[in-house]
Protein backbone atom coordinates (compact mmCIF):
# COMPACT_ATOMS: atom_id res chain seq x y z
CA UNK A 1 0.00 0.00 0.00
CA UNK A 2 1.09 3.56 -0.55
CA UNK A 3 1.92 6.22 2.00
CA UNK A 4 1.60 9.82 0.89
CA UNK A 5 3.55 12.22 3.00
CA UNK A 6 4.84 15.75 3.34
CA UNK A 7 6.83 17.43 6.07
CA UNK A 8 5.34 20.05 8.36
CA UNK A 9 7.44 22.49 10.29
CA UNK A 10 8.21 21.56 13.91
CA UNK A 11 4.90 22.94 15.13
CA UNK A 12 2.99 20.88 12.60
CA UNK A 13 3.26 17.16 11.90
CA UNK A 14 4.50 14.59 9.42
CA UNK A 15 1.76 13.84 6.92
CA UNK A 16 1.09 10.19 6.28
CA UNK A 17 -2.27 9.19 4.90
CA UNK A 18 -3.82 5.99 6.08
CA UNK A 19 -3.16 2.66 4.57
CA UNK A 20 -5.65 0.50 6.25
CA UNK A 21 -7.53 -1.86 3.99
CA UNK A 22 -11.23 -2.54 4.43
CA UNK A 23 -13.42 -5.54 5.31
CA UNK A 24 -16.97 -6.09 6.65
CA UNK A 25 -18.86 -6.11 9.86
CA UNK A 26 -20.44 -4.72 12.94
CA UNK A 27 -19.03 -3.34 16.13
CA UNK A 28 -18.85 -5.03 19.47
CA UNK A 29 -21.23 -3.91 22.18
CA UNK A 30 -19.79 -1.02 24.12
CA UNK A 31 -18.94 -1.13 27.79
CA UNK A 32 -21.42 1.20 29.49
CA UNK A 33 -19.04 1.58 32.40
CA UNK A 34 -16.51 3.25 30.11
CA UNK A 35 -18.75 6.17 29.21
CA UNK A 36 -17.87 9.65 30.40
CA UNK A 37 -15.33 12.33 29.52
CA UNK A 38 -14.94 15.11 26.96
CA UNK A 39 -17.41 15.46 24.14
CA UNK A 40 -20.95 16.65 23.45
CA UNK A 41 -24.03 14.94 24.82
CA UNK A 42 -26.56 13.52 22.37
CA UNK A 43 -30.23 12.62 22.21
CA UNK A 44 -30.13 8.92 21.37
CA UNK A 45 -33.84 8.82 20.60
CA UNK A 46 -33.35 11.09 17.58
CA UNK A 47 -31.09 10.86 14.50
CA UNK A 48 -27.53 11.69 15.54
CA UNK A 49 -25.92 14.39 13.35
CA UNK A 50 -22.59 13.12 12.03
CA UNK A 51 -20.32 15.14 9.71
CA UNK A 52 -18.25 13.31 7.09
CA UNK A 53 -15.31 15.37 5.81
CA UNK A 54 -13.99 14.11 2.47
CA UNK A 55 -11.30 15.45 0.09
CA UNK A 56 -13.73 16.22 -2.74
CA UNK A 57 -12.64 19.15 -4.89
CA UNK A 58 -8.94 18.56 -4.34
CA UNK A 59 -6.44 19.10 -7.13
CA UNK A 60 -4.86 15.79 -6.21
CA UNK A 61 -5.60 13.04 -8.67
CA UNK A 62 -7.88 10.39 -7.23
CA UNK A 63 -9.21 12.41 -4.32
CA UNK A 64 -12.72 12.65 -5.76
CA UNK A 65 -12.79 8.87 -6.16
CA UNK A 66 -11.59 8.50 -2.58
CA UNK A 67 -14.23 10.96 -1.38
CA UNK A 68 -17.01 9.01 -3.08
CA UNK A 69 -15.75 5.71 -1.70
CA UNK A 70 -15.72 7.09 1.84
CA UNK A 71 -19.25 8.42 1.46
CA UNK A 72 -20.48 5.16 -0.06
CA UNK A 73 -18.96 3.11 2.76
CA UNK A 74 -20.44 5.40 5.39
CA UNK A 75 -23.92 5.08 3.85
CA UNK A 76 -23.54 1.32 3.66
CA UNK A 77 -22.71 1.25 7.36
CA UNK A 78 -25.74 3.40 8.17
CA UNK A 79 -27.96 0.95 6.29
CA UNK A 80 -26.54 -1.88 8.41
CA UNK A 81 -27.34 -0.25 11.75
CA UNK A 82 -30.24 -1.60 13.75
CA UNK A 83 -32.03 0.65 16.22
CA UNK A 84 -29.83 3.68 15.53
CA UNK A 85 -30.47 6.59 13.16
CA UNK A 86 -27.60 8.65 11.76
CA UNK A 87 -28.09 12.02 10.09
CA UNK A 88 -25.03 12.01 7.80
CA UNK A 89 -23.91 15.37 6.46
CA UNK A 90 -21.09 15.40 3.93
CA UNK A 91 -18.62 18.29 3.63
CA UNK A 92 -15.87 18.75 1.01
CA UNK A 93 -12.44 19.78 2.31
CA UNK A 94 -10.73 20.09 -1.10
CA UNK A 95 -7.88 18.26 0.61
CA UNK A 96 -6.46 21.36 2.28
CA UNK A 97 -6.31 22.48 5.93
CA UNK A 98 -7.88 25.91 5.49
CA UNK A 99 -11.02 24.48 3.91
CA UNK A 100 -11.04 21.61 6.40
CA UNK A 101 -11.04 24.08 9.31
CA UNK A 102 -13.81 26.11 7.71
CA UNK A 103 -16.10 23.16 7.00
CA UNK A 104 -15.40 21.66 10.43
CA UNK A 105 -16.56 24.91 12.00
CA UNK A 106 -19.61 24.93 9.71
CA UNK A 107 -20.43 21.30 10.52
CA UNK A 108 -20.32 21.90 14.26
CA UNK A 109 -22.38 25.06 13.95
CA UNK A 110 -24.94 23.07 11.99
CA UNK A 111 -25.23 20.55 14.80
CA UNK A 112 -22.67 17.78 14.13
CA UNK A 113 -21.95 15.84 17.32
CA UNK A 114 -18.88 14.08 15.91
CA UNK A 115 -16.70 14.45 12.79
CA UNK A 116 -15.47 11.61 10.55
CA UNK A 117 -12.40 12.61 8.54
CA UNK A 118 -10.58 14.41 7.03
CA UNK A 119 -8.09 12.12 5.28
CA UNK A 120 -4.86 14.12 5.21
CA UNK A 121 -3.09 14.73 8.50
CA UNK A 122 -2.62 18.48 8.11
CA UNK A 123 -6.31 18.91 7.25
CA UNK A 124 -7.31 16.65 10.14
CA UNK A 125 -5.16 18.68 12.50
CA UNK A 126 -6.86 21.88 11.35
CA UNK A 127 -10.32 20.36 11.61
CA UNK A 128 -9.53 19.10 15.10
CA UNK A 129 -8.53 22.56 16.28
CA UNK A 130 -11.73 24.03 14.86
CA UNK A 131 -13.96 21.33 16.38
CA UNK A 132 -12.23 21.51 19.76
CA UNK A 133 -13.68 24.98 20.28
CA UNK A 134 -17.09 23.31 20.59
CA UNK A 135 -15.88 20.18 22.36
CA UNK A 136 -16.54 17.89 19.38
CA UNK A 137 -14.40 14.81 18.73
CA UNK A 138 -12.81 13.98 15.36
CA UNK A 139 -12.21 10.48 13.97
CA UNK A 140 -9.63 11.23 11.29
CA UNK A 141 -8.92 8.91 8.35
CA UNK A 142 -5.18 9.13 9.01
CA UNK A 143 -2.51 6.84 10.40
CA UNK A 144 -0.25 9.69 11.49
CA UNK A 145 0.04 9.41 15.25
CA UNK A 146 1.70 12.83 15.52
CA UNK A 147 -1.68 14.53 15.05
CA UNK A 148 -3.41 12.28 17.60
CA UNK A 149 -4.49 13.58 20.97
CA UNK A 150 -7.02 15.86 22.55
CA UNK A 151 -10.19 15.59 20.50
CA UNK A 152 -8.47 13.99 17.47
CA UNK A 153 -8.37 10.20 17.05
CA UNK A 154 -6.65 8.56 14.08
CA UNK A 155 -8.44 5.62 12.49
CA UNK A 156 -5.81 4.23 10.11
CA UNK A 157 -3.56 1.30 10.90
CA UNK A 158 -0.41 2.84 12.34
CA UNK A 159 3.27 2.03 12.01
CA UNK A 160 3.31 1.46 15.75
CA UNK A 161 0.60 -1.21 15.63
CA UNK A 162 2.22 -3.00 12.68
CA UNK A 163 5.73 -2.87 14.15
CA UNK A 164 4.50 -4.15 17.51
CA UNK A 165 2.53 -7.02 15.97
CA UNK A 166 5.42 -8.22 13.81
CA UNK A 167 8.13 -7.75 16.42
CA UNK A 168 6.19 -9.62 19.09
CA UNK A 169 5.53 -12.44 16.65
CA UNK A 170 9.23 -12.58 15.75
CA UNK A 171 10.18 -12.75 19.42
CA UNK A 172 7.77 -15.63 19.98
CA UNK A 173 9.45 -17.47 17.12
CA UNK A 174 12.77 -17.21 18.93
CA UNK A 175 14.19 -14.26 16.99
CA UNK A 176 16.54 -12.15 19.08
CA UNK A 177 18.62 -9.69 17.04
CA UNK A 178 17.32 -7.10 14.58
CA UNK A 179 18.75 -4.77 11.96
CA UNK A 180 16.45 -1.95 10.82
CA UNK A 181 16.63 -0.73 7.21
CA UNK A 182 14.76 2.49 6.50
CA UNK A 183 14.37 5.20 3.90
CA UNK A 184 15.67 8.61 4.90
CA UNK A 185 12.36 10.34 4.15
CA UNK A 186 9.62 11.30 6.62
CA UNK A 187 7.76 7.99 6.28
CA UNK A 188 10.97 5.98 6.67
CA UNK A 189 12.00 7.91 9.76
CA UNK A 190 8.57 7.49 11.36
CA UNK A 191 8.62 3.79 10.54
CA UNK A 192 12.12 3.33 11.92
CA UNK A 193 11.11 4.97 15.20
CA UNK A 194 8.09 2.67 15.51
CA UNK A 195 10.21 -0.43 14.83
CA UNK A 196 12.86 0.60 17.33
CA UNK A 197 10.26 1.17 20.03
CA UNK A 198 8.61 -2.18 19.27
CA UNK A 199 11.96 -3.98 19.41
CA UNK A 200 12.71 -2.61 22.87
CA UNK A 201 9.24 -3.53 24.13
CA UNK A 202 9.56 -7.09 22.82
CA UNK A 203 13.01 -7.61 24.33
CA UNK A 204 14.83 -7.92 21.00
CA UNK A 205 18.32 -6.51 20.51
CA UNK A 206 18.69 -3.64 18.03
CA UNK A 207 21.99 -4.44 16.34
CA UNK A 208 21.95 -1.97 13.47
CA UNK A 209 20.08 0.92 11.90
CA UNK A 210 20.82 1.70 8.26
CA UNK A 211 19.07 4.33 6.17
CA UNK A 212 19.25 4.92 2.43
CA UNK A 213 18.51 7.73 0.00
CA UNK A 214 15.31 7.32 -1.98
CA UNK A 215 16.94 6.74 -5.33
CA UNK A 216 18.22 3.71 -7.19
CA UNK A 217 21.80 4.70 -6.54
CA UNK A 218 21.00 5.45 -2.90
CA UNK A 219 19.68 1.93 -2.40
CA UNK A 220 22.63 0.39 -4.24
CA UNK A 221 25.07 2.38 -2.10
CA UNK A 222 23.42 1.19 1.12
CA UNK A 223 23.54 -2.54 0.33
CA UNK A 224 27.17 -3.15 1.46
CA UNK A 225 26.50 -1.35 4.76
CA UNK A 226 23.33 -3.37 5.36
CA UNK A 227 25.16 -6.58 4.50
CA UNK A 228 28.03 -5.83 6.88
CA UNK A 229 25.65 -4.91 9.71
CA UNK A 230 23.65 -8.13 9.38
CA UNK A 231 26.78 -10.31 9.19
CA UNK A 232 28.72 -8.66 12.00
CA UNK A 233 25.75 -8.76 14.40
CA UNK A 234 24.55 -12.22 13.36
CA UNK A 235 21.10 -10.65 13.09
CA UNK A 236 18.23 -13.04 12.56
CA UNK A 237 15.71 -10.33 11.57
CA UNK A 238 16.00 -7.55 8.99
CA UNK A 239 13.03 -5.19 9.37
CA UNK A 240 12.45 -2.87 6.39
CA UNK A 241 10.27 0.22 5.96
CA UNK A 242 10.46 0.02 2.15
CA UNK A 243 7.24 0.04 0.11
CA UNK A 244 6.39 -2.01 -2.96
CA UNK A 245 6.19 1.24 -4.95
CA UNK A 246 9.56 2.35 -3.62
CA UNK A 247 12.77 0.54 -2.65
CA UNK A 248 11.40 -2.90 -1.76
CA UNK A 249 11.82 -4.57 -5.18
CA UNK A 250 15.44 -3.39 -5.48
CA UNK A 251 16.39 -4.19 -1.89
CA UNK A 252 14.94 -7.69 -2.07
CA UNK A 253 16.87 -8.29 -5.29
CA UNK A 254 20.25 -6.90 -4.22
CA UNK A 255 20.46 -8.12 -0.63
CA UNK A 256 20.13 -11.85 -1.46
CA UNK A 257 22.66 -11.33 -4.25
CA UNK A 258 25.06 -9.85 -1.68
CA UNK A 259 24.71 -12.93 0.52
CA UNK A 260 21.90 -11.92 2.89
CA UNK A 261 19.65 -14.83 2.05
CA UNK A 262 16.10 -15.23 3.30
CA UNK A 263 17.01 -18.71 4.52
CA UNK A 264 19.50 -17.15 6.97
CA UNK A 265 17.81 -13.86 7.93
CA UNK A 266 14.09 -13.28 8.35
CA UNK A 267 12.98 -10.43 6.07
CA UNK A 268 10.15 -8.41 7.68
CA UNK A 269 8.23 -5.54 6.12
CA UNK A 270 6.43 -2.63 7.77
CA UNK A 271 4.16 -2.16 4.75
CA UNK A 272 1.93 -4.49 2.75
CA UNK A 273 3.95 -6.76 0.44
CA UNK A 274 0.91 -8.14 -1.37
CA UNK A 275 -0.18 -4.89 -3.06
CA UNK A 276 0.05 -4.64 -5.99
CA UNK A 277 -0.40 -8.34 -6.70
CA UNK A 278 2.57 -8.55 -9.07
CA UNK A 279 4.87 -7.99 -6.08
CA UNK A 280 4.13 -11.57 -5.04
CA UNK A 281 6.16 -12.81 -8.01
CA UNK A 282 9.40 -11.18 -6.82
CA UNK A 283 11.92 -13.84 -5.72
CA UNK A 284 13.25 -11.70 -2.87
CA UNK A 285 9.92 -11.35 -1.03
CA UNK A 286 9.31 -15.09 -0.79
CA UNK A 287 9.11 -16.19 2.86
CA UNK A 288 9.11 -12.57 4.07
CA UNK A 289 6.75 -11.52 6.86
CA UNK A 290 4.30 -8.61 6.83
CA UNK A 291 1.02 -7.73 8.55
CA UNK A 292 -2.44 -7.17 7.14
CA UNK A 293 -6.05 -6.78 8.32
CA UNK A 294 -8.18 -9.88 8.85
CA UNK A 295 -8.41 -11.22 5.27
CA UNK A 296 -11.81 -12.86 5.73
CA UNK A 297 -13.44 -9.66 6.89
CA UNK A 298 -11.58 -7.54 4.34
CA UNK A 299 -12.76 -9.72 1.48
CA UNK A 300 -16.33 -9.76 2.79
CA UNK A 301 -16.43 -5.96 2.90
CA UNK A 302 -14.98 -5.61 -0.58
CA UNK A 303 -17.49 -8.11 -1.92
CA UNK A 304 -20.46 -6.34 -0.35
CA UNK A 305 -19.25 -2.93 -1.50
CA UNK A 306 -18.69 -4.20 -5.04
CA UNK A 307 -22.18 -5.71 -5.13
CA UNK A 308 -23.74 -2.49 -3.82
CA UNK A 309 -21.86 0.11 -5.87
CA UNK A 310 -20.55 -1.82 -8.86
CA UNK A 311 -16.88 -1.09 -8.18
CA UNK A 312 -14.25 -1.97 -5.62
CA UNK A 313 -13.86 0.34 -2.60
CA UNK A 314 -10.85 2.59 -2.24
CA UNK A 315 -8.22 0.89 -0.03
CA UNK A 316 -9.10 3.21 2.87
CA UNK A 317 -12.82 3.46 2.16
CA UNK A 318 -13.59 0.98 4.91
CA UNK A 319 -12.47 3.48 7.55
CA UNK A 320 -15.68 5.44 7.01
CA UNK A 321 -17.67 2.24 7.55
CA UNK A 322 -15.70 1.58 10.73
CA UNK A 323 -16.38 5.07 12.05
CA UNK A 324 -20.13 4.86 11.48
CA UNK A 325 -20.31 1.34 12.89
CA UNK A 326 -18.47 2.39 16.06
CA UNK A 327 -20.70 5.43 16.49
CA UNK A 328 -23.77 3.26 15.95
CA UNK A 329 -22.72 0.73 18.58
CA UNK A 330 -22.04 3.45 21.12
CA UNK A 331 -25.30 5.30 20.43
CA UNK A 332 -27.21 2.04 20.72
CA UNK A 333 -26.34 2.01 24.43
CA UNK A 334 -28.89 4.80 24.84
CA UNK A 335 -26.45 6.88 26.88
CA UNK A 336 -26.36 10.61 26.14
CA UNK A 337 -22.58 10.55 26.72
CA UNK A 338 -21.99 7.92 24.00
CA UNK A 339 -19.72 10.14 21.89
CA UNK A 340 -17.41 11.38 24.63
CA UNK A 341 -13.73 10.56 24.61
CA UNK A 342 -14.14 7.99 27.37
CA UNK A 343 -16.88 6.19 25.44
CA UNK A 344 -14.92 6.19 22.19
CA UNK A 345 -11.94 4.64 23.97
CA UNK A 346 -13.80 1.82 25.74
CA UNK A 347 -11.30 -1.04 26.14
CA UNK A 348 -13.34 -3.75 24.40
CA UNK A 349 -13.01 -1.87 21.12
CA UNK A 350 -15.04 -2.59 18.01
CA UNK A 351 -15.30 -5.10 15.21
CA UNK A 352 -14.43 -3.15 12.07
CA UNK A 353 -14.08 -3.84 8.39
CA UNK A 354 -10.59 -5.29 8.84
CA UNK A 355 -11.08 -6.93 12.21
CA UNK A 356 -10.95 -5.62 15.76
CA UNK A 357 -9.83 -2.10 16.55
CA UNK A 358 -9.95 0.27 19.46
CA UNK A 359 -9.18 3.92 20.02
CA UNK A 360 -6.77 4.87 22.76
CA UNK A 361 -7.05 7.82 25.15
CA UNK A 362 -3.96 9.40 23.54
CA UNK A 363 -5.78 9.52 20.16
CA UNK A 364 -3.90 6.62 18.58
CA UNK A 365 -5.46 3.27 17.82
CA UNK A 366 -4.76 -0.43 17.97
CA UNK A 367 -5.90 -2.88 15.30
CA UNK A 368 -5.83 -6.64 15.39
CA UNK A 369 -3.67 -7.69 12.44
CA UNK A 370 -2.78 -11.03 10.90
CA UNK A 371 0.82 -11.99 10.16
CA UNK A 372 1.37 -13.25 6.62
CA UNK A 373 4.16 -14.61 4.48
CA UNK A 374 4.58 -15.23 0.76
CA UNK A 375 5.05 -18.80 -0.42
CA UNK A 376 5.08 -19.85 -4.08
CA UNK A 377 3.91 -16.34 -5.00
CA UNK A 378 0.83 -16.60 -2.78
CA UNK A 379 -0.11 -14.94 0.53
CA UNK A 380 -0.22 -17.42 3.42
CA UNK A 381 -1.48 -16.43 6.88
CA UNK A 382 0.94 -17.75 9.51
CA UNK A 383 -0.65 -16.12 12.57
CA UNK A 384 -4.35 -15.18 12.32
CA UNK A 385 -5.72 -11.83 13.42
CA UNK A 386 -6.99 -11.89 17.01
CA UNK A 387 -10.75 -11.90 17.47
CA UNK A 388 -10.74 -9.83 20.65
CA UNK A 389 -8.26 -7.69 22.53
CA UNK A 390 -8.08 -10.21 25.33
CA UNK A 391 -6.19 -12.42 22.88
CA UNK A 392 -4.40 -9.76 20.85
CA UNK A 393 -0.73 -10.52 20.42
CA UNK A 394 -0.94 -13.76 22.33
Amino acid sequence: MRFMFAVFNRARKIVLTVTAVAASALVAACDPGAIGGGGPSINTSKPVPVALLVPRGSAQRGDDVLAQSLENAARMAIADLNGVQIDLRVYATAGNPQTAAAVATQAVQEGARILLGPVYAEAANAAGIAAAKRGVNVLAFSNNTSIAGGNVFVMGSTFETTASRLTQYAARQGKRTMVVVSGNNAAGQAGRSAIQQAAVQSGMTLAGNISYDLSQQGVINAVPTITDSVRQSNADVMFMTATTAGALPLLTQLLPESGIKTSDVQYVGLTRWDIPAQTLALPGVQNGWFALPDPTKSEAFRGRYQATYGAAPHPIGGLAYDGIAAIGALVLSGNSEALTGAALTQPAGFQGTGGIFRLRPDGTNERGLAVATIQDQKVVIIDPAPKSFAGAGS
